[in-house]
């Protein structure tokens, strides 16, 4: 074979070799683009979906402070696997700026997870939307700076930075203690889809719980960008969010903290174990205040807080001793079993009276037991007015003795008594009377009954804070007495709800009602409560000094209270009542359990009050401005 033939085949077999291996190289990729296209991937997708949390509503006072509210939590979390061990420093010095978490407690969490459990680590649940806003333009700061490194998993290619996303919600209680315990308190709670959410344990945050926590998420749905966030067209979905109702009170956020202060120095002053305070509209009803001396910040329960968790006002049963004889009166008043001129005797004539004219206190047998009176009187006989304004139980219990036992229970119960009074608050309790059979006895013989008597006088009953001011707004409103009411209204929607309209209730005739409201300012002017007179306004109210029973026994510890009524010339009328359990009673200040000295100054602080922000206005006002 010559040399040329040798030469044309070795450049056949290189073509043929070549055009074998491009033949293969095509076949290759043929395969792989196959192979590509038909292998399940996990391709990013070119749509997203974010849903925006919806929180809890607000509670405002009805001059517009948000008293307590909820704000959105951010959970901010890295996989340390993917942190680039040389760059480590660089993440903990730049999250630590961003997010105002110290660095040193970053440093010990982050290298813990390294060297013991690498993988998911939350960095911080508290986040709050300002930060977590931060953070997110952090993330994709560090991703330009290759803070983290892709990892192959599962045959993947994958890359995870930082991670910020809502975690759930956080109550906020911008007035720390006030106007609790009636606010409540709320507890966490892992909702379905893991958001940490809370609901309401006591208080308000209790009564209206649902309605509060009636919340819808938003939602966000279209394509998104390079970086992540949505680019909207007419193809994306935008669902606001919608937030739970927003409770709107009848209470002025500047008149509780007054009235908090108030008491916050009568409690240090009297050794007070709790001081109660409560205005209320005579006409509608509507609480304008309901404070205590013993609060809690709901954000921060300690032990020592437990004991006044409760809403003492409604939760706390006692008997209310002498703030009663106004009701016992006007039963009897109502069903005309009295005259007004009567008078009564009482019983204090054995003796010669003492060098102011007085004699002695006077005692009165009923079956086995002896009732006596508290005051000494300068007249053998009382009239109506007379009882009333000195708090003779002695006459008191004469009077009573004219109805009959079902007629003082129907009384009693139509006066408010032995029912809840409908405030808009969880977990109140009724009270106690004696039943119509132990009221009865005797009856038929015409004998007198010691339970007449003593529930004349507020004793072997019990009774709430509230119902008792619920009682007295009868006095002050023609004889009708009007549900209690803390919330103004709902909102939800950018829509207004009223809470259910609860109408008066007819419990005695106008004319029993203006009878007792006049023996009530009387009282004021000239009797037990004379302490809390004051020019140019209408004011009348009843003192109550009650011992507090315990296991069968009365003790040397009272409960002192002033139920009454303050009104201007202009149509203003409330009706305020003041409860003070367990002043002192001993030593240099042992007369502070008298209701006159306790209860009394503390209600007329409460006036003066009113007219500084112009909720009363005094008639000598009234003239001088049409002047």
């Amino acid at each position: 074979m010559t040399s040329n033939n040798i030469e044309n085949v070795n450049k056949t077999k290189k073509i043929v070799i070549l055009f074998l291996l491009i033949l293969l190289f095509l076949l290759i990729l043929v395969f792989s683009i196959a192979n590509t296209m038909t292998k399940d991937r996990r391709m990013p997708s070119l749509k997203t979906t974010k849903k925006e949390l919806a929180v809890r509503g607000d509670i405002v006072s009805s001059d517009n402070f948000k008293i307590a509210s909820s704000k959105k939590l951010y959970k901010a979390s890295i996989d340390t696997r993917f942190l680039d061990l040389n760059k480590k420093e660089l993440f903990l010095k730049l999250f630590s700026i961003y997010s105002n978490i110290s660095y040193s407690k970053l440093k010990r969490k982050v290298n813990e997870s390294i060297k013991y459990h690498p993988g998911y680590l939350v960095l911080s649940y508290n986040i709050d939307s300002r930060t977590a806003k931060n953070l997110k333009e952090l993330g994709f700061k560090l991703r330009r700076l290759k803070v983290f490194k892709a990892r192959e998993i599962s045959g993947n290619r994958i890359l995870q930075g930082l991670n910020v996303i809502e975690s759930g919600e956080k109550r906020i209680y911008s007035y720390n203690n006030t106007l609790t315990p009636v606010i409540g308190y709320i507890r966490k709670f892992e909702s379905d889809n893991g958001k940490t959410k809370v609901k309401g344990i006591k208080g308000l945050e209790k009564k209206y719980n649902a309605l509060l926590n009636k919340t819808e998420d938003g939602i966000l749905k279209g394509n998104r960008d390079v970086l992540s966030y949505i680019s909207f067209d007419k193809n994306s979905i935008i669902k606001k969010r919608e937030d739970g109702a927003k409770l709107v009170l009848n209470i002025p956020l500047k008149l509780q903290k007054n009235i908090e202060m108030i008491l916050d120095r009568y409690k240090e002053k009297l050794s007070a174990k709790e001081i109660i305070v409560s205005i209320m509209d005579s006409k509608t009803g509507k609480i304008i205040s309901l404070a205590s001396s013993n609060r809690f910040n709901p954000e921060s329960i300690k032990q020592k807080d437990i004991p006044s968790l409760n809403v003492s006002a409604i939760e706390y049963q006692f008997e209310p001793g002498s703030v009663i004889k106004p009701i016992a009166m006007s039963l009897v008043l109502d069903k005309n079993r009295v005259k007004r001129d009567e008078l009564f005797f009482a019983y204090n004539d054995k003796g010669r009276p003492n060098k102011k004219g007085e004699y002695r206190r006077g005692r009165y047998k009923i079956d086995r037991f002896y009732i006596k009176d508290d005051h000494q009187f300068k007249k053998h006989y009382l009239t109506l007015d007379d009882i009333i304004m000195y708090s003779s139980n002695i006459g008191l219990l004469q009077v009573i003795q004219r109805l009959k036992g079902a007629e003082i229970y129907e009384g009693y119960k139509r006066f408010g008594f032995t029912r809840k009074t409908g405030i808009d608050l969880p977990y109140e309790k009724k009270g106690k009377i004696p039943p119509i059979y132990k009221l009865s006895a005797g009856e038929d013989k015409n004998e007198d009954n010691v339970y007449k008597a003593t529930v004349s006088y507020g004793q072997g009953m019990t009774a709430t804070f509230m119902q008792i001011l619920k009682a007295y707004s009868a006095f002050n409103n023609d004889g009708y007495t009007v549900t209690p009411k803390i919330v103004s209204y709902l909102e939800m929607d950018n829509k207004r709800y009223m809470p259910e309209d609860i109408s008066k209730e007819k419990v005695i005739s106008k004319h029993a009602a203006d009878i007792l409201k006049r023996m009530l300012i009387k009282t004021v002017e000239y009797g037990t409560g004379k302490a809390a007179n004051m020019d140019n306004l209408i004011i009348g109210g009843k003192t109550g000094t009650a011992n507090i029973a315990r296991g069968g026994d009365y003790q040397k510890e009272y409960i002192s209270s002033f139920f009454g009524f303050a009104n201007d010339y202009k149509k203003h009328s409330y009706t305020i009542g003041v409860t003070v359990f367990k002043p002192n009673s001993t030593g240099k200040h042992w007369y502070y359990y008298y209701a006159s000295q306790s209860a009394v100054p503390i209600f007329k602080e409460i006036v003066k009050n009113l007219i500084n922000l112009n909720y009363l206005t005094p008639k000598k006002d009234i003239i001088s401005n049409k002047n």
